[in-house]
Parts: structure tokens; C-alpha cells; sequence
């Protein structure tokens, strides 16, 4: 819809005066709106898998313009209707394409190969919006392969040799607390005990 100015805009701040004509968004019908949130869905699943609370505010934030705020065109300013993304998100789970299973094993997967522990695994996973019960299925923080990750990452960033002095094993013990390990993994790792 395009709204000429008649002269109304005297006495209006100096934007609204120079504006001119604007140009409204319009919502698509409920079928474009469907296959333009799925195909959207579509393309962000085929970069990277997405938890399914993750892709639903992806998807809002998308409906809502913010991805396009440079659009000029009548045709760009159209945007698909927020109110369906629940109806796509939930057709794209039934069909087994978005699964916070899936999501959650190659999450905590890729993270701890990158040298980062439970705790913090847990608290990004939380983030993105993924249960409880989920997070407790593919995290186990009694397992002893975190205490071996620990190890790998504290010798990749100090060396082989163990702390000499407090402050150095402070500063060890802050940077594995930061990467996510819990407190007894980080002991463990600093006092040198074995790992069974």
C-alpha cells in the first residue's frame, strides 16, 4: 500500500516531512507463508543442525522482517505470517528433519571435541533451548573420558610439567573452570591423579 503525502506532514519533525511516500509491509496468504517458513527452515537445517526452540526463534525473528530491513521492492516488503512458524516447526519435527536428540548428540559432540567440559556444554545447550531430560541423556558428567579431555586441554595451553607455585595453579584451574569443567575434574587434572 502506498501512502501519498497531501501536505499533512507540516509541522512534522524534518524526517517524517522528507519522507514522502513509505511503503507498508504486507503479510503473504497462509500457503506462501507456509512454504516461504519451510524453505527457510529448509535452508537453515541444510548449514548446520538446530535445536527445535532455536530454529522457532530463528524462524519468528525472520517473519518479522529484521532479516530484511534493507528491502525496497513491494515484493521484498511482503513477509510471511509469524502465526504459522508453530505449524511449520511442528511438521518439520514430525517428519523427523529438526529432533533435539539429533541436535543435542552433535552439539555436545562437537563442543567437547573443541576442548570444552559438561558445565559449559550444559549451559549453552540450555541456551538454545533444549530439556533437561535431553541435556541429562547426552551429558554424563561422571564420565571418565571429561577427565581425559581435561588433561588434553590443560597440557595444549600450559605444557606437560604441573604448576609450580599457587598462582600458577590458579590461573590453570580458572582457565578449565572457564572451558566448563567441573571442580573435580579440574582437581584431578592438577593434582595429577590417575585416570581410570
Amino acid at each position: 500500500m502506498i501512502v501519498v503525502d497531501a501536505g499533512l506532514n507540516e509541522g512534522m519533525p524534518d524526517e517524517a516531512a522528507t519522507a514522502g511516500a513509505a511503503v507498508e509491509d504486507t503479510l503473504l496468504p497462509p500457503a506462501a507463508s507456509r512454504q516461504i517458513l519451510r524453505k527457510k527452515a529448509m535452508d537453515l537445517l541444510a548449514r548446520r543442525e538446530h535445536s527445535v526452540a532455536e530454529l522457532h526463534r530463528k524462524l519468528v525473528f525472520y517473519a518479522h522482517g529484521k532479516a530484511r530491513a534493507g528491502a525496497k521492492r513491494d515484493a521484498e516488503r511482503q513477509k510471511p505470517d509469524a502465526g504459522f512458524v508453530d505449524e511449520v516447526v511442528e511438521k518439520l519435527q514430525n517428519e523427523g528433519l529438526v529432533s533435539d536428540a539429533r541436535f543435542t548428540e552433535a552439539f555436545v559432540r562437537y563442543r567437547a571435541s573443541n576442548g570444552y567440559g559438561p558445565q559449559r556444554i550444559q549451559a549453552e545447550l540450555r541456551e538454545r533451548g533444549v530439556s533437561e531430560k535431553m541435556r541429562a541423556v547426552h551429558l554424563d558428567f561422571g564420565d571418565p573420558l571429561w577427565f581425559e579431555r581435561a588433561l588434553r586441554v590443560r597440557r595444549k595451553r600450559f605444557g606437560e610439567g604441573h604448576p609450580k607455585d599457587l598462582k600458577e595453579r590458579a590461573r590453570q584451574a580458572r582457565f578449565l573452570q572457564y572451558r566448563g569443567f567441573t571442580t573435580d575434574q579440574v582437581r584431578q587434572v592438577l593434582d595429577g591423579d590417575a585416570i581410570d
